[in-house]
């Protein structure tokens, strides 16, 4: 069958295409080949400008020709690359190859200006195929979340930051082991989201991006004994943080560490945890009324049931955060682990990468959405509110604490844990046969679960 989003197994490339298509140009076949391209190329104009001996008269008015060649790399050029693949049985190899082929098509310009074909031998000069992986790889990773996903963080965390300033004042019951507690305000309980969001995106920031550049061992063996009077290392760090903005591994093997990745995986799967919990709790708050949800005509909640609004929005996101975290879990342990100078494995589970992205980016979406139905049902909640006198029983314990009164606990546990149903009047009958002094007793009279929500 032809592939399209009827016909595709994932459903990352077909139900919810329209939602992860922007990936496409990070973690496609494609966009791969293109970034390996770009890092080739790149690569070549570092050794350009150093310059090595041999390219020292390569013209620079050719870099903007050089690098038009990834900055407009089309179809049909990651389909020649796949061509010369199909007979190299290499990959990278065939990204050198196609790189060459281009750098044909300058030769007249270059010879007449004094410049030898053999130029197209310092394409991929002294590097091994992970110098480009593991470069081309963080780069498209770094570049899919500072364009992609982290503005779909922050749009969330912004969300919540609004709902909490417009409900910093709704007085709700609060829950604990999904019991009657100590009351709180709903705009508090959605800044808590707000403020975990910041607290991870920061901690994601201190994640270097990094990667493995140092030929075929990581010893630079090639280039240093090619050029055994050039720094190398310092070189190679120059080319990494200059050219591509990316951190180089002082000590690798054939491959990277993997462990700055790891710790991004990892970042990313709190940042998921953090998002699944806020899905369950807005899931929750529904169910018990708090909140209604806007009705779009149309719609149908259920094939059977006719009255049925479901927080479908929300079931979806924690639905795709858990397959998001999975993999993420398996990259994260998985990656850091090689025989030897390297095994192929790496190579396998890193063509996954763009897999969990694309379900955390198809579950913020749905929360965003799901947080754009919500209208608050401020009944309900003071309702509540209203039917659990005893929460005050907190603050008139610890009043009479401070008031050296005997054994205030025990006293508000006798009166709390009777059985018998809690309200304004036994609250406020209980308080008048306390031995208090009447300054005392008004101030508990003024004590209610809606005023009783801290700072």
């Amino acid at each position: 069958m032809e592939l399209n989003s009827l016909t595709a197994i994932s459903p990352i490339d077909g139900r919810y295409r329209s939602k992860t298509e922007s990936l496409d140009n990070y973690f496609s076949e494609f966009a791969l080949i293109r970034y390996r391209v770009r890092v080739e190329i790149e690569y070549f104009i570092f050794l350009c400008e150093l310059p090595l001996p041999q390219l020292s008269s390569f013209p620079t008015e050719l870099f903007p020709q050089l690098r038009n060649i990834y900055e407009n790399f089309s179809l049909s050029d990651a389909q020649r690359v796949k061509e010369i693949e199909s007979v190299t049985n290499h990959d990278v190899k065939a990204v050198e190859y196609f790189i060459k082929e281009k750098l044909k098509t300058m030769y007249p310009t270059l010879q007449a200006k004094g410049v030898s074909e053999g130029v197209s031998e310092f394409i991929h000069f002294g590097l091994t195929s992970q110098d480009i992986n593991n470069t081309a790889t963080p780069l498209s990773i770094k570049e899919a979340l500072t364009q992609v996903l982290l503005p779909l963080v922050k749009q969330l965390q912004e969300q919540l930051d609004r709902f909490a300033d417009e409900w910093s004042d709704v007085a709700m019951l609060a829950k604990t082991h999904g019991q009657p507690a100590s009351p709180t305000r709903l705009g508090k309980e959605l800044k808590v989201f707000a403020y975990r969001l910041q607290q991870q995106q920061q901690l994601l920031a201190t994640v270097p991006f990094s990667a493995k550049f140092g030929g075929a061992t990581g010893n630079f063996n090639a280039h240093h004994v090619a050029y055994p009077g050039m720094d190398w290392r310092s070189l190679a760090d120059t080319f990494v943080g200059k050219y591509l903005g990316l951190e180089r591994e002082q000590w690798t093997t054939q491959i990277s560490n993997y462990d700055n990745l790891g710790a991004l995986f990892d970042a990313l799967r709190r940042i998921c945890t953090i998002i699944a919990d806020l899905d369950r709790d807005i899931w929750q708050y529904i169910s018990m009324g708090y909140f209604r949800q806007k009705v779009k005509a149309g719609e149908v909640g259920s094939s059977a049931m006719p009255h049925k609004v479901n927080p479908i929005d929300f079931e979806n996101s924690e639905g795709n955060l858990g397959v998001a975290n999975a993999l993420f879990a398996h990259l994260a342990q998985k990656l850091p682990i090689s025989r030897l100078q390297r095994d192929l494995t790496d190579s396998t589970v890193l063509r996954n990468v763009g897999v969990p992205v694309g379900h955390m980016v198809i579950a913020i979406q749905s929360t965003l959405k799901g947080l754009g139905k919500l209208l608050l049902n401020a009944d309900a909640i003071a309702s509540d509110l209203q039917q659990n006198w005893a929460v005050v029983a907190e603050a008139i314990q610890t009043i009479l604490r401070r008031e050296g009164y005997p054994n205030p606990y025990e006293t508000l546990k006798q009166l709390t844990r009777t059985g018998a149903a809690i309200s304004h009047e036994s609250i406020a009958a209980f308080i008048e046969t306390l031995n208090v002094g009447e300054e005392v007793k008004q101030e508990l009279r003024s004590i209610t679960p809606s005023n009783y929500t801290g700072i």
